[in-house]
């Protein structure tokens, strides 16, 4: 049976002219999908109602915590001491989040409890993504 580690963390959605408005993610991570993590939103901030999931790789997560980190559709870097911001860029337009830091890094240190650095392999059953990549092909 797979685990999954689900923390509900506060962070500061950031808009224009520059304000913040408060929000309650999840941030979320299987074991059987081990090399991401998810940032779920309620469906009370969302364009159509429906719940929100970004995922993205568990290590840049862990790098944007050091330095800045990502290309494409998320980047994350620390900002001072004690915030994270992810930066989440979709067709509608760019979202920019601030987190606390540690409540990031103690749901980083909770995966990695789960799943170590570098054993997600070991997880991952290559046979059965093949499969599910190729059906009808």
């Amino acid at each position: 049976m797979s685990k999954v580690i689900h923390h509900t963390v506060q962070a500061q959605l950031i808009t224009r002219p520059p304000a913040t408005r408060p929000l309650s993610p999840a941030l979320r991570y299987d074991q059987d999908d081990p090399l991401a993590v998810h940032i779920v939103f309620p469906s009370d901030i969302s364009l159509d109602g429906g719940e929100v999931v970004w995922a993205f790789s568990r290590d840049l997560l862990d790098a944007g915590l050091r330095g800045p980190a990502g290309e494409g559709d998320v980047h994350v870097w620390p900002c001072g001491v004690e915030s994270t911001v992810i930066e989440l860029h979709a067709g509608e337009g760019v979202a920019v989040l601030e987190f606390r830091s540690a409540d990031l890094w103690s749901f980083l240190r909770c995966t990695y409890d789960l799943v170590g650095a570098g054993s997600e392999g070991s997880r991952l059953d290559l046979e059965e993504g093949l499969t599910a990549l190729l059906r009808g092909v």
